[in-house]
């Protein structure tokens, strides 16, 4: 299993209206995504800033390609979610899962 990990930060003012665009458009993305195991999004304010963490745990690489595309490591944004970010963080992080409790 793979742990596919991403980072996003939106200012804090839009900490409520990203949370239901993610709920909205792209956890039902990821779950109809093949391959996908469990999927975890994480949040919190920190000063003026709403960070927001993805991990989603998916079968292999094979897997994540569908969902992300040929280019893995780069991170996938929706069109709908361009006015939210403070920064586009260009890329994921990948580990393998060794273990799980």
């Amino acid at each position: 299993m793979i742990a596919r990990i991403w980072h996003g930060k939106t200012p804090k003012s839009k900490y409520e209206t990203y949370n239901h665009f993610l709920l909205a458009i792209a956890i039902p993305d990821h779950k109809s995504t093949p391959g996908l195991e469990q999927l975890r999004f994480l949040r919190r304010i920190e000063g003026d800033e709403a960070h927001f963490l993805l991990i989603t745990y998916r079968t292999d690489m094979e897997a994540i390609r569908e969902f992300a595309g040929e280019d893995v490591e780069k991170a996938k944004y929706y069109p709908e979610g361009k006015d939210f970010f403070l920064a586009f963080e260009e890329y994921v992080l990948h580990y393998e899962v060794f273990e799980a409790g």
